[in-house]
């Protein structure tokens, strides 16, 4: 049976473990791929949904990291996470300008559209934790303003027909109370994912598949820890 998989492209965010982390807890498989990724790759692999990490460039400079244009056009559901969400409104037609004040922090966001998909069952005013120096001065064509701060008023902005989801501030760290719950709902919501994936399942497939491939020889694994 051919898993579910959600894809996580990595801009160089501090989180970008977390937001992987956050999906399989909603027992959906993720990995993560850097944003040099291919596109013919990402079709090929046909994830459920995609998601585009933070990172501490800003995406209006002409060396900092970005993707074409073509990624938002594949009709699979992108969300765009704190830099990510700038991306996609930089590249699809918006404005990404350096803000007057820095966010930094839990802050308290009041959600606008309440029947947006990624923000069900989410309260109307909600602490997320903010980190950013630029903001979205322009929404791209087609999209609208779902969540605003005091400080930033393009908190989250969405494409609902596209299926494209833009959030200024961080889902995946727990100091968003209802991070999880965004997170869940874009796998769920909008992404169609069933979230029929365990853990556990997949680290037996994995044991199974070295000693497949080992026989009864020996491995030698050099693990990193605490990430």
């Amino acid at each position: 049976m051919k898993k579910e998989l959600v894809i996580v492209l990595d801009f160089g965010g501090q989180y970008n473990q977390l937001v992987a982390r956050r999906v399989r807890e909603c027992n959906v498989y993720c990995e993560i791929y850097s944003y040099k990724t291919d596109i013919e790759k990402i079709k090929e692999m046909n994830p459920k949904g995609i998601i585009l990490t933070g990172g501490p460039n800003s995406c209006y400079e002409p060396d900092s990291p970005t993707y074409s244009e073509e990624l938002f056009k594949l009709g699979i559901p992108v969300l765009g996470l704190c830099y990510g969400a700038q991306l996609m409104s930089h590249v699809l037609g918006g404005k990404v300008e350096r803000a007057d004040v820095r966010e930094y922090g839990k802050t308290e966001v009041i959600i606008d559209k309440k029947d947006s998909k990624v923000f069900e069952g989410v309260s109307e005013t909600t602490t997320c934790w903010m980190s950013h120096f630029d903001y979205i001065s322009k929404i791209a064509p087609g999209f609208e303003i779902t969540a605003h701060t005091a400080d930033c008023p393009v908190a989250a902005a969405e494409n609902a027909a596209e299926k494209l989801y833009a959030i200024q501030f961080h889902p995946e760290v727990l100091h968003t109370v209802e991070g999880t719950k965004m997170i869940n709902n874009f796998v769920k919501n909008v992404c169609e994912c069933a979230g029929d994936w365990k853990m556990d399942a997949f680290v037996e497939n994995t044991i199974a598949e070295i000693r497949e491939k080992v026989g009864n020889g020996r491995v030698l694994l050099a693990l990193s820890g605490g990430g």
